[in-house]
């Protein structure tokens, strides 16, 4: 009888970008793989201990900093200052977020590139640009 499991695929995603497998790492992308919008690092610390995942700060910042630099997730920053994650559906690259200026949530418009055309001073380069929308989600916005 086999015993063999496939990897999840947080687990894929990982490896596929040469990284380490740890129960931190797939706990946090497996949260990310199943949330609806963006989530803050402390959103993601509640539903690791919701899990009953023991992990630091420390750990977990250097988890999210992993994926982005890896291209597995990205990064945004909302209007409260706080950094938000999520998945980078095909890897990196630019694309829109939508902010819901009634309940804060953040989504990502993954079929609307944002269409950058910058004329930047002589020695700057763009490494990304960030579009951010605001108004209401579809929840929010019912009986507006």
């Amino acid at each position: 009888m086999s015993t063999h499991t496939h990897p999840s695929s947080a687990e894929s995603l990982i490896t596929a970008q040469g990284g380490r497998i740890t129960r931190t790492r797939v706990a946090v992308l497996e949260i990310l793989l199943a949330a609806d919008q963006s989530l803050t690092h402390d959103e993601i610390g509640l539903a690791l201990a919701e899990q009953g995942i023991k992990h630091d700060r420390v750990t977990l910042y250097r988890t999210l900093d992993w994926l982005v630099e890896s291209g597995v997730a990205h990064k945004m920053a909302g209007d409260d200052r706080a950094r938000r994650f999520g998945v980078a559906a095909s890897g990196p690259h630019e694309h829109a977020h939508f902010h819901c200026d009634r309940c804060g949530k953040v989504v990502c418009l993954e079929g609307l590139q944002p269409a950058v055309a910058v004329n930047l001073p002589g020695g700057y380069q763009l490494d990304r640009a960030e579009l951010v929308l605001h108004g209401a989600c579809p929840t929010c916005g019912k009986g507006a």
